[in-house]
């Protein structure tokens, strides 16, 4: 999903790394608004989740391979601002070791951390609103928005691609590539993403800012113990 260097023509990447910038912006400000003391080391240990896990890459199909996005997982953890924040830090760290080239750092940044995360985020309310309000539907709601954000993505790169693109490519082969290739790696990112959210939820549900609402509810109830054991 990284965009190298020369990929898109220049107007196109110097467009998207001013409208990154102004995301940026924002998305630092929204986040001093809401996020909370305790969710800053979250936020940390989330960034460096998704550069370990943007390092691996699994196979897909004909000779491809795909790897972690993590803007929803971010989004999910510590907030959709915080999450694009997250995933930004470490697609800045990536550049520079060429994962991801320098001048096509604000497209990157636009399709695997604002799309990912704010779009992801948005599904995943939308699919808590209709779901029951219990544990395992925050679970699978995350699940189906990462997977989804994935191919979101895709379609943002195909957008760029059609405005911008420097290689001789038909359009109609680049949308098929990209979307039937993310569909396949959204699989992968709904399952990682579902088994992360409820890993935590099941240690530390306060945590979760996409289940701030429940809690309450999720934590644990001590045990008290009574003269026959405990009840």
């Amino acid at each position: 999903m990284h965009i190298p260097d020369g990929f898109i023509n220049a107007g196109t990447s110097a467009g998207a790394a001013v409208i990154a910038a102004g995301g940026v912006s924002v998305a630092v400000k929204k986040t001093s608004d809401y996020m909370e003391d305790k969710q800053v080391p979250l936020a940390g240990l989330t960034a460096a989740f998704v550069f370990a896990v943007q390092m691996l890459n699994f196979p897909v199909a004909a000779g491809t391979s795909g790897h972690l996005l993590g803007g929803a997982l971010a989004a999910i953890l510590v907030g959709p601002w915080a999450g694009a924040l997250c995933v930004t830090v470490v697609l800045i760290v990536q550049a520079f070791f060429a994962d991801g080239g320098i001048t096509a750092l604000g497209l990157n940044i636009l399709d695997m951390s604002f799309i990912t995360a704010l779009g992801g985020y948005a599904l995943f309310v939308g699919l808590r609103r209709v779901l029951p309000k219990q544990r395992w539907s925050i679970v699978i709601a995350s699940g189906i928005a990462a997977g989804v954000s994935v191919v979101l993505s895709s379609l943002a790169f195909f957008v760029q691609f059609t405005v911008g693109g420097n290689v001789d490519l038909r359009l109609g082969s680049v949308l098929a590539a990209m979307v039937g290739v993310h569909t396949l790696v959204g699989v992968g990112e709904g399952v990682i993403t579902a088994a992360t959210v409820g890993l935590v939820l099941g240690v530390r549900p306060d945590l979760v800012y996409g289940a701030r609402d429940l809690a309450t509810r999720l934590e644990l109830k001590p045990q008290v113990r009574t003269a026959g054991g405990l009840s």
